[in-house]
């Protein structure tokens, strides 16, 4: 299996899903699902909150961010899916994150959370065949396709998770 087609995906997203090896997304999805899900179990409680610089996320509001992410690409695969005709919206990830309270999240909800809204997001894929993994439909302005977003979603995670170990973690 291989990338999905990068022509049918805005450019911004090209860097994300060369993230990820080629592989069957169902596969990648799960794979991630365990790996990260022991990822965070192994964040250390006093690096939770730690900023690598003045301005940028805690590793909690990255945690958020991911999860906020995720919620809002699934929904757009769901609906272009669907048959949505309407175009999607964008989103601003600075004014989710900014909303978002994740300094007063406990950690173990933040886990528990991403373990449920990545079953949800591999249970909806899951659940497309063929056909509706290759709709396309129109999300922040420009075309996108079902796969690509399952591809956008796992990269997505696959960017943030090495700014963690690289940036925050060491």
């Amino acid at each position: 299996m291989t990338h999905p087609d990068l022509t049918r995906i805005p450019e911004w997203y090209h860097g994300y899903i060369r993230q990820v090896e080629p592989a069957d997304l169902k596969e990648v999805l799960k794979k991630q699902h365990i790996s990260f899900a022991g990822f965070l179990k192994n964040i250390p409680p006093e690096k939770r909150d730690y900023r690598y610089a003045e301005g940028k996320w805690s590793i909690r509001e990255v945690i958020q961010h991911i999860l906020d992410a995720e919620r809002v690409f699934a929904y757009r695969a769901l609906c272009i899916a669907r048959g949505e005709k309407q175009p999607l919206p964008s989103f601003d990830e600075n004014d989710y994150a900014a909303q978002s309270d994740a300094s007063d999240r406990s950690w173990e909800s933040l886990e528990e959370e991403f373990k449920a809204v990545r079953l949800s997001t591999e249970i909806l894929f899951n659940s497309f065949n063929e056909e509706k993994l290759e709709k396309t439909g129109i999300a922040s302005g420009w075309p996108v396709y079902v796969r690509g977003i399952g591809f956008i979603i796992a990269g997505h995670l696959q960017h943030h998770w090495t700014i963690l170990k690289e940036k925050y973690l060491g």
